[in-house]
């Protein structure tokens, strides 16, 4: 396999459609994150996305940026890249840690203020979109490419974002269908209630018609977002989406990564369907930082 994500569980934003949501607080020790990161690589990792919840949150960065380092450094791994929200990055961060990340994603779902704080990335009196531009300047000044991620919901789907993503100039931009998943964000057991969120495959291929002239675009219906990525929890257990649900596997901590991988429900076609092996190491995207 190529692509693994690394999932942390902490959060500081709401998102009401948010379909990894802490059920615990549990963080693993840096030497054992590193050791399983270890055991990826000798399998044959190319590529590692730490997300969250909001990886930015666990000792003010100061955990993923070492992640990061080691990941670059140690395993020399083509690419490392971190999916935030970008509320807690600090420039500070960058000059310590910007030389070993290849791509950082920022979530924005919309330009308008008043649908941030009703889909809920708010926090305190932050405003999103002004941060989302002062993050694009720091991956300019430290050489990290900028990618964004969006789902589409209810409450952005109308919306025309076309001039402002063309004047951001991401690497990516990531379009998701807003995506249910048992016990997370629907269902008895969630923490969420995304069901008021969700949209119909033509609401989402109106919104990919109405954005098809921006070349960067790269959208991920329910279909495809599913079973084609390699998730790994805070525990490094794979977890499994087939059934609508995600069913951990043992973690690779105790039984290596190939027993684990058997039970990941990985779909290697629909991975590269997706687009999901890209040139993904800034080394190689030539680009005009």
């Amino acid at each position: 396999f190529m692509f693994c994500c690394l999932k942390q569980t902490s959060y500081n934003y709401k998102c009401g459609f948010c379909f990894h949501t802490a059920k615990t607080s549990f963080v693993l020790p840096l030497e054992e994150a590193k050791r399983g990161l270890a055991m990826l690589k000798e399998a044959g990792m190319e590529k590692i996305n730490f997300s969250g919840g909001e990886p930015f949150l666990q000792d003010r960065g100061e955990f993923v940026g070492k992640l990061v380092q080691f990941c670059k450094q140690e395993l020399e791994l083509p690419s490392v890249s971190i999916v935030s929200n970008g509320s807690l990055i600090r420039k500070l961060w960058f000059e310590k840690y910007g030389e070993y990340l290849d791509i950082l994603a920022i979530s924005c779902d919309s330009f308008d203020e008043d649908v941030n704080v009703l889909i809920g990335r708010r926090q305190g009196k932050k405003n999103h979109v002004e941060n989302l531009h002062k993050l694009r300047q720091w991956c300019r000044e430290y050489a990290v490419a900028f990618k964004i991620n969006s789902v589409i919901n209810r409450f952005n789907v109308e919306e025309d974002m076309n001039e402002q993503i063309k004047a951001l100039n991401p690497v990516r931009w990531k379009v998701f269908q807003c995506l249910l998943i048992e016990g997370e964000n629907s269902g008895e057991d969630a923490l969420r209630e995304a069901e008021k969120f969700v949209i119909s495959d033509e609401d989402f291929d109106r919104f990919l018609d109405r954005h098809k002239d921006v070349s960067c675009l790269v959208p991920e219906s329910n279909q495809k977002m599913r079973d084609s990525y390699l998730i790994l929890d805070e525990y490094m257990r794979f977890l499994n989406c087939r059934n609508g649900r995600k069913e951990p596997s043992k973690s690779i901590l105790d039984v290596g990564v190939e027993a684990a991988i058997k039970f990941s429900g990985f779909d290697e076609k629909m991975f590269l369907k997706r687009g999901g092996k890209y040139v993904w190491s800034k080394a190689d995207m030539k680009l005009d930082w």
